[in-house]
């Protein structure tokens, strides 16, 4: 579970980055190639020291924090930073849009899965483990985003996400939380 704030302060280098996904989802553009574009916005912005607000960066001791920084007015996108304290994780889950996330500080551990049948159920298989580091930039898309991601670091990690919806009219941006059985 995550605690959701709307952030109404932006930077200047936020809103900068705000206008430049803007254009990118502007062009009309299918999910992945979209995904890729706003994934080539956000790459130079992270690890910058000007991009959030102190209090854009503060976690919660329980769980995961998320800032909503931006739910553009036609709820074509959203711009969240993310806040891991050590140990923090999400469930297994999927979103409800295309996804495009980096890491600003810190390191994120994600697991990766597919979803295959199994008799007439369906199962999970971990198709790959990532570390990412500051500064990597990962671009998603229905369907095929099923993950778990963690801080399995010791110290706090920040990353941002933007979402192809508006997730402070959906409440989040998961479609699905699998509670399926996971190999690995």
């Amino acid at each position: 579970m995550t605690t959701t704030s709307l952030e109404p302060a932006a930077t200047a280098r936020l809103r900068s980055f705000v206008a430049e996904v803007r254009g990118a989802v502007d062009r009309g553009l299918p999910p992945e190639p979209t995904a890729r574009l706003v994934a080539a916005c956000l790459a130079p912005h992270l690890g910058a020291p000007d991009l959030l607000t102190g209090a854009q960066c503060e976690g919660d001791p329980e769980h995961y924090r998320q800032h909503v920084l931006h739910a553009d007015p036609d709820g074509s996108f959203s711009v969240v930073a993310l806040v891991w304290l050590p140990g923090q994780a999400t469930p297994v889950h999927d979103h409800v849009s295309w996804c495009v996330t980096g890491v600003h500080r810190g390191e994120e551990h994600e697991r990766r899965y597919r979803l295959v049948p199994d008799g007439i159920t369906a199962r999970l298989v971990a198709t790959e483990e990532v570390v990412n580091a500051e500064g990597t930039v990962a671009a998603l898309a229905p369907p095929g985003d099923i993950h778990l991601v963690r801080n399995a670091g010791h110290d706090l990690a920040v990353s941002l996400h933007v979402y192809g919806a508006d997730v402070t009219r959906l409440g989040t941006s998961v479609r699905r939380v699998y509670r399926l059985p996971a190999d690995g």
